[in-house]
């Protein structure tokens, strides 16, 4: 069947989500589907473009800023992507009619889009559910529960109510949707991120030596440098030990604290972090390959789980991981149960400098949870095992 697939970012974005959907649309195309991805591209220089890439159908339409933008200026591209990407894409959609769709959050301005889509034909629809806004942007002090906030919750309730099943991202946001009246609204399932377990064929970028960190243990951060990363839990453990000199942190991505933390590093003259601009996929995975740990971080006030699709790519590369997340956060039994990587609750900055220095000075170490993780990504986290879940829900269709 054709498969269309919506998402916000797509290669060769380095965003988590683009990969994501990337090696999922590859998985539909491996058991004989025609998938179909849908995606808005600030960088294109026409209205539109459609190519055909890896046997995967890719409509890529041209929108304002995203990524890159600010906050408010992201905001109010993202509420016109429904009704852009239609305007756009009308007569691409009318030409390729599909048997499902499968969307992606974040966004929640999908909705109305999906809603659309449905009608025209009159397919199911899946939502791969990756951020609970706006309730995350509360947690996290960015959004207060007034005007903005109602609207935004009536974007998401709009986006989840196109969706046929929902499928989210941890134990706990069953017990978010459960807790909060919502399972008897929709429905919903686990359905655990992935990745491809297809060997990726990876140019050696000699980024180690290119950048000066020859001896070093590199503590690797890639993806969004925004609010609900709380990337000053990471400037506070660069600062906490400073005095490791074979340790270099290396943060790799774009965001809306990009430019602020940029600032905070010079203004403290540290010397043991450095930020770098976003890279293409092939360029990101060169680096991933060559570095030692990856790191993960969450902002403390989050009450709603988060599963980073960055965790992947250190899986995928055998690194162990270091993570401050939110309390109650499911990644912290996954991980330590697996031995994959040492997990500390955001706030605990002297355990997880103790940490960081532990697999600072032990490679033994780094190399056994490495392994751990990748076996960890095969037994768990497999794409396979997602598209199948799927695509189980509509075996009728096949």
């Amino acid at each position: 069947m054709r498969i269309l697939l919506l998402v916000v970012y797509y290669l060769p974005s380095t965003m988590s989500s683009a990969k994501l959907i990337h090696d999922l649309a590859a998985e539909f195309h491996r058991l004989g589907h025609e998938p179909v991805v849908v995606a808005p591209d600030e960088g294109i220089s026409g209205e539109m473009e459609i190519a055909c890439e890896e046997g995967i159908n890719v409509l890529r339409v041209r929108t304002g800023k995203i990524k890159s933008a600010s906050r408010v200026i992201r905001g109010l591209n993202e509420a016109g992507l429904s009704s852009l990407i239609w305007k756009k894409g009308k007569r691409f959609f009318k030409e390729n009619p599909c048997d499902l769709i499968v969307y992606y959050s974040p966004t929640i301005f999908f909705g109305s889009l999906v809603k659309r889509l449905k009608k025209l034909y009159n397919c199911p629809s899946y939502l791969v559910l990756r951020d609970i806004f706006p309730q995350w942007a509360v947690d996290a002090g960015v959004l207060r529960e007034g005007l903005a906030y109602r609207y935004f919750k009536w974007k998401e309730s709009q986006n989840y109510g196109a969706a046929d099943i929902i499928g989210v991202q941890s134990p706990a946001n069953l017990i978010y949707f459960q807790e909060n009246g919502l399972d008897r609204l929709y429905r919903t399932e686990l359905l655990y991120n992935w990745a491809s377990l297809k060997e990726d064929h990876i140019l050696p970028g000699n980024y180690r030596e290119r950048m000066g960190l020859q001896g070093k243990v590199v503590f690797f951060y890639g993806g969004n440098l925004g609010v609900a990363q709380d990337m000053d839990n990471i400037i506070r453990l660069a600062k906490n030990i400073e005095d490791e000199q074979n340790v270099h942190f290396l943060l790799v991505g774009d965001g809306s604290e990009k430019d602020r933390l940029t600032t905070t590093i010079a203004s403290c003259s540290m010397t043991n972090i450095t930020i770098h601009d976003a890279v293409g996929q092939q360029e990101y995975l060169s680096m991933l390959s060559e570095f030692d740990v990856g790191l993960l971080s969450l902002d403390r006030n989050l009450r709603t789980q988060n599963f980073p699709g960055k965790l992947l790519g250190y899986m995928y590369h055998s690194m162990p991981t270091l993570a401050s997340i939110n309390p109650g956060n499911d990644l912290k039994e996954i991980l330590e149960k697996s031995h994959a990587g040492l997990v500390c609750i955001n706030g605990e900055d002297s355990l997880l400098a103790s940490c960081a220095r532990k697999l600072a000075a032990n490679s033994q170490l780094r190399r056994e949870m490495g392994l751990n993780a990748r076996a960890l990504l095969e037994s768990t986290f497999s794409v396979s095992r997602a598209a199948k879940q799927i695509l189980s829900h509509f075996k009728m269709m096949n």
